[in-house]
């Protein structure tokens, strides 16, 4: 009898153990389960983060903290996109890896659903003298399409409806994620218009050509030492150019993005007499950034307060 309790014991024990393992088992299976979610850019996993939460992994093509411009595609990151349910890229010449790749799943080129800015004849001058990088692919568009908020919206209801075709069975609770973006999107048009409305100063200066989203919106004129590319070295011709920029507008500051070299804007900066500041392009943002978890509304209010001060707006 007592044999027999203790065999009773050792087979609950057992029985328990088998129970436990068999939980974390699917525990870890359900989170292998995630669909994997590709992205290119900054603004996208912003949105997707937002829009599905936790429902997803989401893949950054580019790590926070690297340079844009100086990225390139390592094996390890296309076995990823390979395994991913679905890819989001910017498009407009951004991602010049795109053409040499076979999506195994659905990809979308978020630049077909914007309303992309023409450059004017001078603003991707720099082209005459650099070589082919990412932002010179189309160099008749401004890539920087992220920076207009009705772009953003259109951006918001892509992402959420293909996420809705992968997951539909949350297609409630991702519909009511959408909204509240949107919302944040309108507030942030809202405090733009409001704050730089009635401005002293019209002339922003910058290192490249990565604000002429915002300036078309908002009435201000763009200014770029070095056109659309951000690695192109300036002429004698650009440094005397932006020179009298600041001279004849009033300018007392200019402005240059992080991941680009800023000596000749801070020897500008140092050689007039006026304050240097970076500016947040959001093609990817910093790895500091990233641990603080900051967000594009968060980095949107923070150009806006910069913008502000920069055009002396009341």
């Amino acid at each position: 009898m007592k044999k027999f309790k203790i065999l009773a014991s050792v087979l609950v024990v057992l029985f328990i153990l088998v129970e436990v393992f068999t939980l974390n088992q699917n525990k870890e299976e359900a989170v292998d389960k995630k669909p994997l979610v590709t992205v290119s850019s900054f603004f996208l996993y912003d949105i997707t983060e937002h829009i599905a939460k936790n429902d997803v992994e989401i893949i950054n093509i580019l790590p926070f903290g690297v340079d844009p411009h100086s990225f390139e595609m390592t094996p390890s990151i296309m076995s990823k996109i390979e395994k991913s349910s679905l890819v989001f890229y910017s498009g407009a010449g951004l991602e010049p890896w795109v053409d040499k790749m076979t999506f195994k799943s659905k990809s979308i080129d978020m630049s077909t659903h914007m309303k992309l800015r023409h450059l004017s004849s001078g603003e991707g001058k720099s082209h005459q003298h650099h070589h082919e990088d990412e932002h010179t692919v189309h160099n008749t568009l401004d890539p920087h399409y992220w920076l207009d908020f009705d772009n953003m919206k259109n951006a918001t209801d892509v992402v959420t409806q293909e996420l809705i075709s992968l997951l539909p069975k949350n297609r409630e609770i991702y519909l009511q994620h959408r909204d509240i973006y949107l919302k944040m999107l309108q507030k942030l048009d809202e405090n733009y218009s409001k704050k730089l409305k009635t401005c002293k100063v019209h002339h922003l200066i910058l290192n490249h050509n990565s604000m002429g989203y915002l300036a078309d919106r908002y009435n201000f004129h763009s200014e770029s030492l070095s056109g659309l590319s951000p690695d192109a070295q300036p002429t004698p011709h650009d440094i005397k150019r932006i020179l009298h920029e600041i001279e004849e507008n009033s300018v007392n500051t200019i402005f240059f993005e992080n991941f680009v070299n800023a000596k000749v804007i801070k020897t500008i900066a140092r050689d007039t007499g006026i304050k240097v500041e970076v500016i947040e392009s959001l093609g990817n943002i910093t790895a500091d950034e990233a641990k603080l978890h900051l967000s594009y509304e968060d980095l949107m209010y923070k150009n806006l307060e910069k913008l502000s001060k920069a055009l002396k707006c009341n």
